[in-house]
């Protein structure tokens, strides 16, 4: 009996523990199937990828640029009569092209009596007394100053001006030790334009242009069988049209016109050039009355071991209802000789070489300045009731231009 119950104890022990290990061996299965079974990733190959680069900015164009700075405006004439002043102002007052509002401008406490709307000028009249003036003596004159003031308004509503304020000061002078007479005098008021022509200074100049004549060349070298094209001008200050010659140039190795050597190509309005080496130096068709447009081929001279160059022309200026003649005139050799206006017949003297010298017209002295890259003014004056044409004469100098020889291959 006790042999029977040990028998069955040991059967169920032995069930018991495979129960237990079956319990133990599940539950160690769930706990490793709960842990994430993570690997390590490795490339096969290394990463190639880089940040892209930026594209580099396209270089803009070179734009032809030249900055201009302003230049005193030549806009206020006066005459001083026996009892009161004379005083005309354009309304381009700052010679800008920006008409000033007639209301922004006062002789001193006067505005403007009358305005000339063909010429665009406003007319100031004011008794000696009158209008603010002052007087003042030193030892031979009685001075009345007058104030002219610009004043601008904003433009509108809006709060923006495109003129600032100016001051100009106007005198009239009167010997102290004459006779004044107090009977009137029948005033002689010439016209502005007439006055402005006649006394008004002109600038002649000469720059170095590119191939079509639309700006000035930034880069004054050139090689032997280049085209040297240049412009000569008279800046024009009123509205009384002109017409610009170019009357004769020399080139030479030095600033100096009559050093040596020196080659005239232009003279007496002919340009002797392509007639002398068979060139293909010539005038250009005019395209305006106050510019004259010309090229020559390059050179250099014999034995002279310096390419620098200086081109001085004599420019002459004259009214442009001035008929052109053999005195006036742009003549090149071109299968025959041309004029650049179109008038053949004034060059009829080229060939024969008896150019004529154009006479100087009218009273006035007229002087020479010279200015180098194209700088140069002058004037001629004359008493504006004569009849003689009026011209102004000026020396413009040019350089130094180096010319260079073409290296071959």
């Amino acid at each position: 009996m006790v042999m029977k119950w040990t028998a069955v104890c040991l059967v169920a022990l032995a069930l018991f523990g495979s129960f237990c290990d079956a319990q133990w061996n599940k539950k160690k299965q769930n706990q490793e199937a709960m842990v994430p079974q993570q690997t390590k990733q490795t490339f096969n190959e290394p990463l190639k990828w880089e940040y892209p680069l930026l594209a580099e900015p396209e270089p803009g164009p070179t734009v032809p640029f030249e900055l201009r700075h302003p230049v005193p405006a030549k806009t206020v004439a006066v005459e001083c009569r026996e009892k009161d002043a004379h005083v005309e102002v354009k309304k381009d007052f700052f010679g800008i092209g920006q008409l000033i509002n007639p209301a922004d401008l006062h002789l001193g406490t006067c505005g403007p009596v009358a305005e000339d709307t063909g010429a665009q000028v406003l007319i100031y009249v004011s008794e000696l007394h009158d209008c603010g003036s002052s007087l003042r003596m030193d030892e031979h004159f009685l001075i009345y100053t007058f104030q002219l003031n610009y004043d601008p308004q904003s433009l509108g509503p809006s709060p923006v001006v495109r003129t600032t304020k100016a001051a100009v000061i106007v005198e009239c002078h009167y010997p102290r030790k004459h006779n004044v007479s107090s009977l009137p005098l029948d005033p002689l008021w010439i016209p502005f334009s007439a006055v402005k022509f006649a006394e008004e200074f002109l600038y002649f100049t000469l720059k170095l242009m590119t191939v079509d004549f639309q700006h000035e060349r930034p880069s004054y070298q050139y090689y032997l069988g280049d085209l040297v094209h240049m412009e000569a001008t008279v800046k024009l200050y009123h509205h009384v049209p002109l017409r610009v010659y170019v009357e004769s140039c020399v080139a030479t190795l030095s600033p100096e016109m009559n050093s040596n050597p020196k080659y005239g190509f232009i003279e007496s309005g002919c340009l002797l050039d392509a007639r002398i080496t068979g060139s293909d130096s010539k005038f250009m068709p005019r395209t305006a009355d106050n510019k004259l447009q010309f090229q020559l081929e390059a050179f250099r001279f014999k034995n002279a071991d310096s390419g620098m160059l200086y081109i001085t022309c004599h420019l002459r200026a004259t009214s442009a209802a001035h008929a052109i003649d053999s005195g006036h005139r742009a003549c090149s050799y071109i299968n025959g000789w041309k004029e650049a206006g179109g008038t053949d017949a004034a060059c009829g003297s080229c060939e024969s070489g008896q150019v004529d010298t154009p006479g100087k017209s009218g009273t006035g002295q007229t002087g020479t300045s010279t200015g180098y890259w194209g700088g140069g003014s002058d004037r001629k004056i004359r008493d504006v009731s004569q009849s003689e044409t009026i011209e102004w004469e000026g020396d413009v100098t040019l350089g130094p231009i180096p010319i260079e020889e073409k290296v071959v291959s």
